[in-house]
């Protein structure tokens, strides 16, 4: 009794949970939610360490912005036009400003828990897109970019999907995001990657990762995190989220396997990049199905999606196409091998769904059909997007500035320092002020 009253007396009682709410899937996605979230940053580790010293600040920012700015919209707005009642094309702004979200029920979880874990997705789409961009792209450009992109792209995908959208609507099977999130920021990265160019250095010298233990780090937090990635989209704890949990191992673990061996086989040495790049690719692969398909078909996804993601990276880089970071390879071709072989392999016995192999034939074309969809739309207002910014402000930074590198250009910093004054950061529009100097006269 006494601890009772000292625990009301410090304000920390608590609230009750609400009538329907499970306190054992309450406690499973706040912990996916965390891990949800944690990706974001891991996905800066990732980016960061393939680019150059000079622009390793920059890259890894490009992930940390879309913590404020992504998050930010959508708890004022894309949440609602993601999950509120609306039209079949768009939710409504019956949850705007965070409206009716509270501690109240929305499935076994509170609703204001539900809005967070969706919004860890939202954020992290739009820093996958980012790898595209890096090393060229000016930041306050970037920043108006993505709070757009987060609400006039990614939520109404994400409503068509998963917000009582006609693609829901239709039977497709999107478990945790291969739809929702890798092919709409594959598609996007491809596009802005078209319309911004290449780099100044692209083809002419050889652009080479700055840190690959970097890179390893972050793709294996971004393989932790994805647990609750994958896993907390059951919104349970149960059985699904079991099934969603082991796959998430399982098939990364084949596709770094196939991978390893191609490399081998190519070219006699298989790389620590590729191996990073593998377990994404693996992870991007079975999101789709992680709810839907048996842990064989979990181990066959990984090992099928290692192929076209492989060769589409070796033909990108054979091309005057700079989507620096491959992330279209990566998550946009990855993405669409899953959601393809997800209308093949889904199991009712395992996930409730059927697909081609199981039964259900038309499944596999739904899944092409959401495909296409959420491709051209991605498409289509990514390329608008970008030049409605371009029409604010300039896209890309100057060829001066990326010779310098956008570390120092447009955040004042660098990663790296040498001695003393390594370089001189300048305040911009004094004439009592000499112009700045990179390290190495590089220009």
């Amino acid at each position: 009794m006494r601890k009772k009253t000292l625990i009301t007396a410090l304000g920390l009682s608590g609230v009750a949970l609400a009538e329907g709410v499970d306190g054992a899937a309450t406690a499973w996605i706040l912990v996916s939610t965390a891990l949800v979230f944690l990706m974001t940053p891991a996905l800066a580790f990732f980016y960061g360490g393939l680019v150059r010293s000079k622009n390793a600040l920059n890259t890894m920012m490009m992930s940390f912005a879309a913590l404020g700015f992504v998050g930010v919209g959508w708890a004022l707005l894309g949440y609602s036009l993601a999950f509120a009642e609306g039209s079949p094309w768009l939710g409504g702004l019956g949850h705007a400003f965070l409206k009716g979200v509270g501690l109240e029920a929305k499935g076994d979880i509170p609703h204001l828990l539900f809005m967070a874990f969706q919004g860890t997705f939202a954020i992290l789409t739009a820093a996958l897109l980012t790898g595209a961009l890096v090393e060229r792209m000016r930041f306050p450009a970037l920043l108006l970019f993505l709070t757009l992109w987060g609400l006039l792209v990614y939520a109404p995908i994400a409503h068509w999907v998963w917000g009582g959208g006609f693609l829901g609507a239709l039977g497709a099977l999107d478990f945790a995001g291969g739809t929702v999130v890798h092919i709409n920021a594959g598609v996007a990265a491809l596009v802005g990657a078209l319309v911004l160019g290449a780099r100044k250095d692209y083809g002419r010298q050889a652009i080479l990762p700055h840190n690959v233990p970097f890179t390893l780090l972050g793709a294996a937090l971004l393989w932790f995190g994805w647990f609750g990635f994958n896993g907390g989209s059951a919104l349970a704890a149960n059985a699904s989220a079991a099934l969603a949990f082991a796959n998430t191992m399982l098939a990364p673990a084949a596709t770094l396997l196939a991978w390893t061996l191609l490399d081998l086989l190519r070219t006699g040495k298989a790389t620590a990049v590729g191996a990073a790049t593998a377990i994404v690719v693996g992870l991007v692969a079975v999101t789709p199905a992680a709810g839907f398909v048996s842990p064989l078909s979990a181990l066959l996804i990984g090992a099928l999606a290692a192929f076209p993601s492989y060769y589409a990276l070796l033909w990108r880089a054979r091309t005057r196409l700079d989507d620096s970071l491959d992330v279209f390879a990566g998550h946009g071709v990855g993405g669409i091998t899953g959601a393809l072989l997800t209308g093949l392999l889904a199991e009712e016995a395992w996930g409730g769904a059927k697909g081609l192999l199981f039964g259900n034939p038309a499944q596999l074309g739904v899944q092409a059909l959401a495909v296409a969809v959420a491709m051209a739309y991605s498409a289509l207002g990514t390329f608008a997007l970008l030049k409605l910014v371009g029409l604010l402000t300039p896209l890309r930074a100057g060829p001066k500035e990326e010779g310098v590198g956008l570390d120092v250009t447009q955040h004042g910093e660098e990663a790296y320092t040498s001695g003393e004054g390594a370089i001189l950061v300048l305040s911009s529009g004094n004439p009592s002020v000499p112009a700045l100097k990179p390290k190495g006269g590089e220009a």
